[in-house]
């Protein structure tokens, strides 16, 4: 079989040149032209920034892209899912300030935001996962699935679940709804959190398995009809229903691959990785520490599993940063995504994701002037 091509360009730019003029042209060296777009929809997948986190990619990055798309014809929009947890994109409305406030606005960006999964976050496609072993069909915003192609621009850091967080976890996690982001975090079924519960009955209204009661002004849950899709959680105004039990790491690295397979399947996808800010932990936190090397530059490529694994091996080839997390270690360095989250394995995800045929780990390296 023959490897994946993985394009790179580093950082270094001289008078006349830019970041952004070598994206550019990192993208159309790596194929992106390739794609007929002419009257398409494309989405491009990433991650607006938890507002107070200053590690996620500029809107310059998405503007660069853009640009590119509507000269192939195509028809862009930025879109993500809103979040599980509570925070500044656990809904539309919320998600779309926190996106302007962190600069992406139609003007910076050349193109409208639409959140994938809609007001509440529970706007949703059953997508069967072909090879899937955990999930068997995924719930993939609507946006997303209606899209015609799909392209992923995500920022290249650490992760405390899965080790790393790329083109991967940015398609899976983030193209999950928030019913879906709940079966890739959590094996376990959600449960009413009593202090917080208005007994509005939103989750009752919204349940097709008449799992959820209200007695006496407060929800509760009965597991035995509860099938776990966890509607009722995009549904509560309080955010007083969550999830259940958490999956181990490597399961979700496995059940992340699989949302990411379903994101892709039978349409045309682009995958660009911007290694830059390599803050240990996701852009979902609300801060970020210091990167745990220096920045690394730009990649890109049509397989994401070949992308990710470059992106690995190219953090990995760099040295510590001691300011940072890896200075507070004693390990070895010699797996800086390892050291930085001793209790994840990065590699369990591009092993599954390469076993339901999403792509391969075996790539040559192309590297653009």
């Amino acid at each position: 079989m023959e490897p994946s091509e993985v394009f790179f360009i580093n950082l270094r730019c001289e008078n006349g040149d830019s970041r952004l003029t070598k994206l550019e042209r990192l993208i159309k060296k790596a194929g992106i032209g390739k794609i007929d777009m002419q009257g398409k929809y494309v989405a491009i997948k990433i991650h607006f920034g938890e507002p107070g986190n200053l590690a996620f990619l500029r809107p310059n990055y998405a503007a660069t892209v853009v640009q590119v798309i509507k000269e192939l014809g195509g028809k862009p929009f930025l879109t993500d899912c809103n979040t599980l947890y509570v925070g500044g994109r656990k809904n539309a409305l919320d998600h779309i300030e926190s996106a302007y406030k962190n600069g992406y606005s139609p003007y910076a960006t050349g193109c409208h935001i639409i959140i994938a999964d809609g007001l509440k976050g529970t706007d949703e496609v059953l997508i069967p996962v072909i090879n899937g072993k955990y999930v068997k069909q995924a719930k993939i915003g609507r946006a997303l699935a209606d899209a015609d192609i799909i392209i992923s621009l995500a920022h290249f850091k650490g992760h405390e679940g899965t080790g790393f967080g790329g083109a991967l976890k940015n398609l899976g996690m983030g193209g999950g709804s928030r019913a879906g982001k709940m079966e890739q975090h959590s094996d376990g079924k959600p449960y009413v959190n009593q202090e917080n519960c208005i007994g509005c009955g939103n989750c009752v209204k919204i349940c097709a398995h008449d799992a959820p009661t209200v007695t006496k002004g407060k929800a509760m849950i009965d597991h035995e009809k509860c099938v776990g899709c966890g509607r009722c959680i995009g549904v509560c105004p309080k955010d007083a229903i969550v999830p259940g039990d958490g999956s181990s790491n490597d399961k979700l690295n496995c059940k992340i691959s699989e949302y990411a397979k379903a994101v892709c399947e039978g349409k045309p996808t682009f995958h660009i990785n911007v290694v830059i800010d390599i803050s240990p932990f996701c852009d979902c936190h609300g801060e970020n520490d210091v990167s745990i090397v220096p920045d690394v530059g730009m990649f890109a490529s049509f397989d994401p599993v070949a992308l990710d694994r470059a992106c690995v091996d190219a953090v990995n080839a760099q040295p510590p940063i001691q300011s940072g997390r890896l200075g507070d270690t004693v390990q070895s360095h010699c797996d800086h995504l390892t050291d930085s989250q001793p209790a994840t394995n990065w590699r369990v995800g591009l092993e599954h994701a390469e076993k339901i045929g999403l792509g391969s780990q075996h790539y040559r390296l192309v590297t653009v002037k």
